[in-house]
């Protein structure tokens, strides 16, 4: 089966998404796994799905395997049954050539042909694309700097109109390191959850790029919502790859798990 036998090109360009992408346990979570699913039912049937996940990071740019595409188990302490999860989907070697194609000279894209799909790929992907019948590449974050990969999500943005469901994977907060007691079963989030959130959510509705651009220094909460930034920097990637990326985003799903927030969002 081709790339381009799985589904008719769409009338218009896919919409790029940023989803929050959770922990395996996710997939038990029956509210968190149908807003993904229901999302993903939608929208127009993707001939390939490009995903840039928090959890890879490396430059040069690089591409996951594109024969037979491995998981990658980066997640500790969980019970076994997560670890025996799997998600078979096909390859994207045409996709991966017109990535290739469509960066510049002087920046390489390196094949990693072992490099499986990480939990920030393939645990919304399960969600979303159950049958595990589309073909998948994973992209890396060459760094983190906001500008940069809103210029590499530009680049990728002519393959929208080819039927690619582009997918910027995170968490819009991650403060993991302050979230114990939400862990333990208490209710809400924590006032620098919920006011990075609304920062969020109001500069991508007024469709501020520079303020975006400038997070860690102007958006409440930091660095509690963010004491690392690669959960965040994968947005970026998405509102490069929008056609009018300060355009308001429709936001898909809402609301915060274990304190953090899920914020995902499609953009046109």
């Amino acid at each position: 089966m081709t790339e381009s036998s799985l589904a008719a090109r769409p009338d218009e360009p896919m919409p790029a998404l940023y989803l929050g992408h959770g922990a395996p346990p996710l997939l038990e979570d029956g509210e968190w796994k149908g807003q993904l699913s229901g999302w993903a039912a939608s929208l127009p049937r993707p001939t390939s799905v490009l995903i840039v996940s928090a959890h890879w990071q490396t430059a040069p740019l690089a591409l996951s395997a594109t024969q037979k595409v491995p998981l990658v188990y980066d997640f500790y302490g969980f019970p076994q049954h997560y670890y025996d999860l799997t998600y078979d989907a096909p390859g994207a070697p045409d996709l991966a050539a017109k990535v290739k194609g469509l960066m510049p000279a002087n920046e390489p894209v390196l094949d990693r042909p072992s490099r499986g799909l990480d939990h920030g790929a393939w645990v919304p992907l399960m969600a979303m694309y159950p049958d595990a019948d589309i073909p998948v590449l994973q992209m890396s974050m060459p760094d983190l700097d906001p500008q940069h990969l809103f210029e590499v999500g530009k680049r990728l943005a002519p393959l929208r109109q080819e039927g690619v469901q582009i997918i910027g994977s995170g968490f819009m907060t991650h403060g993991l390191p302050f979230i114990r007691e939400y862990f333990m079963g208490k209710e809400g989030a924590p006032q620098w959850s919920i006011d990075f959130d609304e920062w969020a959510r109001e500069a991508l509705v007024r469709g501020d790029l520079d303020t975006l651009f400038d997070f860690r220094a102007k958006a409440p909460g930091m660095p509690y919502a963010h004491p690392t930034v690669e959960h965040f920097a994968p947005l970026f990637v998405t509102l490069g790859a929008a056609s009018r990326p300060d355009d308001a985003p429709t936001f898909t799903i809402e609301g915060y798990a274990y304190g953090l927030s899920k914020r995902s969002f499609e953009t046109g």
